[in-house]
């Protein structure tokens, strides 16, 4: 079983900043060798990904965050990280973190509580 637990969000004026963590745990769930990354979901939308980074630190990210959001990862700590600067009101949405399965399809279909980023001034 697979535990992924997230935090760091909150409520935060347009143009600032917030830094998500997600603390990943699970018997057959090597940390270091998974892609991981964050998915949202806005109100009244679909689960979107937002990024993922590779066993080699390697990233992606959608287009709509790229130059903003910054994804990285402590494998001792088996926590990644969401570093999201000049945030728009359009980043408000519940933020998760999962494994990376094929492309940006998310792995596991249980999902965390997530952590609300709520962005408005």
């Amino acid at each position: 079983q697979v535990q992924l637990v997230e935090s760091g969000g909150g409520l935060v004026q347009p143009g600032g900043s917030l830094r998500l963590s997600c603390a990943a745990s699970g018997r057959r769930f090597t940390f270091s060798a998974s892609r991981v990354g964050w998915f949202r979901r806005a109100p009244g939308k679909e689960r979107e990904f937002v990024a993922a980074i590779s066993w080699n630190s390697m990233t992606d990210y959608v287009d709509s965050v790229k130059g903003r959001f910054i994804i990285s990862r402590d494998n001792a700590r088996n926590t990644v990280y969401l570093q999201m600067n000049s945030l728009k009101p359009e980043d408000t949405a519940v933020y998760y973190c999962n494994r990376l399965g094929v492309g940006t399809s998310p792995f596991y279909d249980d999902w965390g509580q997530g952590t609300q980023v709520t962005v408005s001034s």
